[in-house]
């Protein structure tokens, strides 16, 4: 009877352990209005990896969850365009990141606003909503300290038909892409060609 006591107990103990390292290492998130669009729509559920920027430093082009900085309200969803140092313009639908244009194949729309060129404070990230043009996001004229990042979007879970990985689109990626369109499209390369 002792053995079978003990078994609960050890079970038990083991499923609470369990329970806190998931509830420490994993948040639960759920997409509130359009802002993210086309990527995240509203109602979606995503899980966020509260450890990962442990590991790591943010990145431009990740899909963060964060507490806002100047509301009450819930916490925001936004991905990461800007890191502390770099500057970033919006000008002529376009995001410029320290001098080069961005291809952001995620977004509803280019941007129709326009901000002056400004260098990301410290400790603090550059961010923006998909849906450009419905969002409440740094070209409003604030940034999102470090301390404020709640954690990195990892995987939709709601709804069955999105299931899977949140998508990463590195700067990398984004360079090359807009280098390679705009390549394509100048008049130049075909006299040169």
């Amino acid at each position: 009877m002792k053995a079978f006591f003990r078994e609960i107990v050890v079970t038990t103990i083991l499923a609470l352990l369990i329970f806190l390292a998931i509830k420490v290492t994993i948040g639960s998130f759920i997409v509130v209005g359009v802002s993210m669009e086309p990527s995240f729509h509203d109602g979606q559920r995503l899980l966020v990896s509260k450890v990962v920027y442990r590991i790591q430093e943010p990145k431009r082009g990740d899909v963060i969850v964060f507490q806002p900085v100047d509301s009450k309200q819930g916490d925001y969803i936004k991905r990461i365009i800007a890191l502390s140092g770099d500057t970033v313009e919006i000008k002529r639908g376009a995001v410029y990141i320290n001098g080069s244009r961005l291809n952001e194949p995620y977004i509803k729309k280019p941007p129709n606003y326009t901000t002056k060129q400004q260098k990301v404070p410290e400790n603090s990230y550059f961010v923006l909503g998909d849906n450009r043009n419905n969002s409440n996001d740094s070209h409003n004229g604030w940034v999102v300290p470090r301390q404020k990042i709640v954690g990195k979007g990892w995987l939709s879970i709601w709804p069955p038909a999105i299931w899977g990985p949140v998508p990463e689109y590195s700067l990398a990626e984004q360079l090359t892409s807009s280098i390679n369109s705009y390549l394509a499209e100048s008049p130049l390369i075909y006299i040169i060609r």
